[in-house]
């Protein structure tokens, strides 16, 4: 990995705010292994945009008229 694309790492407010849920849902989310993948460093959750992204790009329902 890049050094730069460290940089990228988002906070859970930051995520949280991303997704415009609260950064307790996240948490929630982590306990419960339902949430995007995320990255722990030391004590310290992190989250990478990719990986956010591709939490919402699983989530896309589909309706009638797009078939």
């Amino acid at each position: 990995m890049q050094p730069d694309r460290l940089i990228q790492l988002m906070t859970p407010d930051e995520a949280a705010r991303l997704l415009r849920v609260t950064p307790a849902t996240l948490a929630t989310w982590r306990a419960r292994h339902t949430g995007p993948a995320y990255v722990k460093i030391g004590h310290a959750v992190r989250y990478r945009p990719s990986d956010l992204e591709a939490f919402v790009g699983r989530r896309r329902v589909g309706t009638r008229a797009q078939a």
